[in-house]
């Protein structure tokens, strides 16, 4: 037996007190006036044995109660198989607050069975110690210890969070809070339902200073249905055309599934698109068609009906769809080729304007979808870095060599991308004898690519030089296999390179309207600065938009479901970087407000880590623990659960029965002064 308070053994010396008082008290006399002495001697003796033997029990009871009492106040324990921790304690508590605990166990959802098992802890330390109670939102507030009253207060005040945290993650900060106090004994608790996908812990690196303690949760069912992705088949969705949107979703229960209903909420309306049939583990790809009728941000969700896990039953997309193509083109005198002109100027969905090389407004390119380049003889460098940047940032840049050319110059120029050279002119006739119809620039634009399309023809050239590390990809094609036009991605935009000047005494190409408009179109709207359809809450953290006036004092807000707040805000060139640092809360549409003028909105989904409810089995947490620096505690019973951190923290306690015996000792004595009469 040890105790944890053995400082207290120090108030035995007490136990003078009954000794000193049976010697001083009982030993007195007392005169007895009797008349008859016949019998005397033998009442005397008697009657002095009987008084001894009790004021003997009567002492042993009062120094036992005594040491019995001091026992109590100085922690008796037997030893467990740990070392016992004696003195101020530092505890964390982390509750896993993510959208998997939200299921069902037998009687409770898991978060509220978390935070009862969490007040026991609390409740099983005492009220000198010190605790950190910690969830997913990884707040300021939760870098700290707190006395025992605050901490069951905010262990009332956990809720679901889409956020989801990897144990090493959660261990890192439970770490660094125990530590901002002077205390010698720490411990950890870990309550969660220890879902795969977060368990990166590797015993080997747990601080053994730490006593760190699973305490896993378990649901009753294992089965749950998410949209897990959705994206647009094409890489830029068009006005009035059925855009083709791509939905995956999966089943991660153990049964197959053959009713899983499909809608698409957008307009206003909820269409129904049928009903899905997912393998138990596997996964399928729908498609739905999406007929954008409105320009500029459109907004839509695809949904499920699934329960328990609801979080993962709807992904929310925004769009943007323009209603004219913004194109410039810069020539060496700003007069455009006739036929580019007619192109242009002819049909509503283009914007154009015209510039030679001397009079551009550089701070006004990233405006425009699309630049045309055309009979420029020398390419200037000032022009070249500027064009370089415009592409890399998202824009999309069409060139057309001059017959003419200075090819050292444009060789400069094209190597800034880089994209392959240019060589001398070659005056060959060469016809066209191939489309690229699987890229996105001639995909969809003829019905019937065997009827009689009348393919360009040039009566000269500057061939296009090939190298693997450039990563051409062929959009015409001549009957020699050379490039005619070739597309490079650079940066987040395309270059497009023509093989062949502009001129119509040598490319016929603009002559040929069922090829050159869609393809200019399509150029147009395949911008490089398209965001993706949806945002993933916690992981994207910095989005961007296209900067609106030309004062950085402009504020941005974003405005949506879970509140209006002000992210941080970065301009870079014609673009506006926007720092969220976890102020999403909620999944949805949220709009980007300039002002009172909505510019622009993005989609955000919850974290679908949380979908897949596979959890290690009690083979794999005992594997886990079994190099004995890592805990093991059931959460089945509150009971169980306190008697496990109480003898794990302080041995077997005896202090409660020697209270008992003090009680009885002293019950004792009562009874001997009261009922033993001499």
């Amino acid at each position: 037996m040890q105790f944890l308070y053995p400082s207290f053994l120090w108030a035995l010396a007490a136990l003078a007190i009954p000794i000193i008082i049976h010697l001083f008290y009982f030993r007195r006399f007392k005169k007895v006036y009797f008349s008859n002495v016949k019998f005397l001697q033998e009442v005397k003796e008697e009657t002095s044995m009987r008084s001894r033997l009790r004021n003997l029990l009567v002492l042993m009871a009062r120094c036992l109660a005594i040491i019995a009492l001091v026992f109590v106040f100085a922690q008796p324990f037997l030893p467990s198989a740990k070392e016992v921790l004696k003195g101020r304690k530092a505890v964390s508590l982390y509750l896993d607050n993510s959208f998997s605990m939200g299921a069902e166990s037998d009687s409770a959802p898991l978060l509220q069975i978390a935070k009862d098992r969490a007040r026991d802890v609390v409740n099983a330390y005492g009220v000198e110690d010190r605790f950190q109670i910690l969830d997913n939102r990884f707040t300021g507030r939760n870098q700290r210890l707190v006395g025992q009253e605050e901490a069951l207060n905010l262990i009332e005040e956990v809720r679901l969070t889409p956020e989801s945290r990897t144990l090493t993650s959660v261990m890192g900060r439970q770490e660094s809070a125990l530590r901002t106090e002077s205390i010698d004994n720490r411990i950890a608790y870990l309550i969660s339902d220890f879902q795969e996908n977060i368990v990166d812990i590797d015993p080997a690196t747990v601080d053994t200073n730490i006593r760190t303690n699973l305490v896993p949760l378990r649901a009753v069912r294992e089965r749950n249905v998410s949209i897990d992705s959705v994206w647009f088949e094409a890489p830029v969705p068009q006005l009035n055309q059925n855009n083709l949107l791509l939905v995956r979703v999966k089943n991660y229960g153990a049964e197959d599934l053959d009713n899983v209903r499909l809608s698409l909420s957008y307009g206003g309306q909820n269409k129904p698109e049928g009903t899905l049939t997912i393998p138990a583990g596997d996964y399928v790809v729908d498609s739905v068609y999406l007929n954008i009728s409105q320009p500029g941000i459109g907004r839509a969700a695809l949904r499920i009906t699934d329960f328990p896990v609801q979080f993962d039953d709807v992904y929310h997309i925004t769009f943007r769809t323009a209603d004219r193509v913004r194109v410039l083109n810069i020539d060496d005198d700003g007069q455009a080729n006739r036929n580019l002109r007619a192109a242009l100027g002819g049909l509503s969905v283009f914007a154009a304007d015209y510039v030679n090389a001397r009079n551009i407004d550089y701070g006004a390119l990233g405006n425009y979808d699309l630049v045309v380049i055309t009979d420029l003889v020398q390419v200037a460098s000032g022009l070249a870095e500027q064009l370089r940047q415009y592409v890399a940032n998202g824009g999309n840049l069409l060139v057309f060599p001059s017959r003419n050319a200075d090819l050292a110059s444009y060789r400069t120029f094209l190597q800034r991308f880089p994209a392959d050279e240019l060589r001398e002119f070659d005056p060959a006739p060469r016809e066209v004898s191939a489309i690229n119809t699987n890229e996105f620039i001639f995909r969809d634009v003829f019905r019937n690519r065997n009827a009689n399309l009348r393919l360009p023809t040039t009566q000269g050239n500057f061939p296009i030089g090939r190298l693997g590390s450039r990563r051409q990809e062929s959009l015409l094609t001549y009957r020699d296999g050379s490039t005619a036009l070739g597309k490079y991605r650079v940066g987040k935009g395309n270059l497009y390179l023509n093989a062949a000047p502009l001129d119509n005494e040598l490319n016929d190409l603009a002559l040929n309207a069922e090829i050159f408009i869609p393809m200019l179109y399509k150029m147009g709207i395949s911008s490089g600065r398209r965001r993706p359809a949806a945002y993933t809450i916690g992981q994207n953290e910095v989005i961007e938009t296209n900067r609106r006036g030309a004062t950085s004092e402009l504020v941005y807000k974003l405005r949506g479901p879970g509140g209006e707040f002000i992210p941080g805000q970065r301009i870079v060139e014609q673009r506006v970087l926007l720092s969220l640092d976890n102020q999403v809360p909620e999944a949805g549409v949220y709009e980007l407000v300039l002002g009172e003028e909505v510019v622009d909105a993005f989609a955000f989904n919850y974290d679908r880590r949380e979908s897949d409810l596979t959890y290690l089995n009690e083979a794999s947490l005992e594997e886990l623990t079994g190099a004995g620096t890592l805990g093991l505690l059931s959460a089945d019973n509150q009971a169980s659960l306190i008697g496990e951190i109480r003898e794990s923290n302080e041995g077997t306690p005896l202090w409660r029965y020697f209270l008992w015996a003090a009680l009885a000792f002293f019950l004792v004595e009562v009874l001997l002064l009261r009922f033993w009469k001499v």
